[in-house]
């Protein structure tokens, strides 16, 4: 089977981490190389345009695909979006000159504006929307440059944290559409001969992401304490616990979230347990 993955961008390093972390590791990291052997004999990686990878799914052309939800969008593609992942958030917006000292896009409204942006279809949606008087500009590469040359007037694209658009003196006036990294497969995926294979991948990659959110909890708790440490301990379905030898106490084992944490170590501190060990998770497959 084939796994289609950004050849470049802000989606490819994190992306790669992934599957190495589900277990599928590259076997040639050189930029030039289209088609990438694994360390899963059945698997194969296409390594592709990040925008070209939902048409590629859709065809056939690969059987999993890890693209921004913005094109999938985009390409209005007849694809499943089998998992949001945890990693590319973003908003595509629509930014204008700060010194135009536009607070909101109601103030746009009766202006005639040219809009660079590679999201066309996007763009064209949303000034239907907010009825606006709007010339799309369809551009392939940085569009923050394009008002400073004079060949737009605003612009609808990507960002992160606004520090490029600030650079280049753009302002966001409107969010058009949140987007984040998305697993994707054909419609039709149930039907292939490695259904079971890509139904194996989803399970990991969500069992890695669960794992993100949590910590394991090692403990040794006196047996007269036991019973106060285990009362309000958080677990995934319980605590499991363990009768140490050679003394009258317990090994307790939990798994918690990782943002109770410090709430979780200062109560069963304060109720008897002693030597704790917090480690991280590979995977938690739920």
């Amino acid at each position: 089977m084939r796994i289609a993955i950004p050849n470049k961008g802000r989606l490819k390093e994190p992306t790669i981490q992934l599957l190495q972390e589900i277990g599928i590791k590259l076997k040639a990291l050189d930029e030039r190389a289209l088609i990438i052997p694994t360390s899963w004999e059945q698997v194969e990686v296409i390594a592709a345009r990040t925008e070209d990878i939902p048409y590629i799914v859709e065809c056939g052309g690969a059987d999993l695909g890890i693209t921004g939800h913005d094109y999938v969008v985009e390409a209005e593609a007849d694809v499943e979006e089998l998992l949001k992942l945890d990693y590319g958030e973003g908003r595509i917006v629509l930014a204008v000159p700060k010194s135009w000292g536009v607070a909101n896009v109601e103030e746009l409204k009766g202006k005639e504006l040219r809009i660079a942006t590679k999201y066309a279809r996007i763009a064209s949606k949303y000034i239907e929307v907010k009825n606006l008087k709007a010339k799309i500009v369809k551009i392939g590469g940085a569009a923050e440059v394009m008002p400073y040359l004079g060949a737009a007037d605003a612009i609808i694209d990507v960002v992160s944290t606004g520090t490029t658009l600030a650079v280049h003196g753009l302002k966001p006036v409107d969010t058009v559409m949140e987007t984040y990294a998305v697993l994707i497969a054909s419609k039709k995926w149930r039907e292939s001969p490695y259904a079971d294979l890509v139904k194996l991948i989803t399970v990991l990659i969500q069992g890695v992401m669960n794992a993100k959110k949590r910590k394991m909890i090692f403990m040794n708790v006196p047996n007269e304490k036991l019973n106060d440490v285990l009362s309000d301990l958080p677990a995934m379905l319980a605590p499991a616990i363990t009768k140490l030898s050679r003394v009258n106490a317990w090994e307790v084992i939990t798994v918690v979230n990782e943002e109770d944490l410090p709430k979780v170590v200062s109560k069963v501190l304060a109720k008897g347990a002693r030597d704790i060990v917090v480690i991280g998770i590979e995977k938690v497959i739920l």
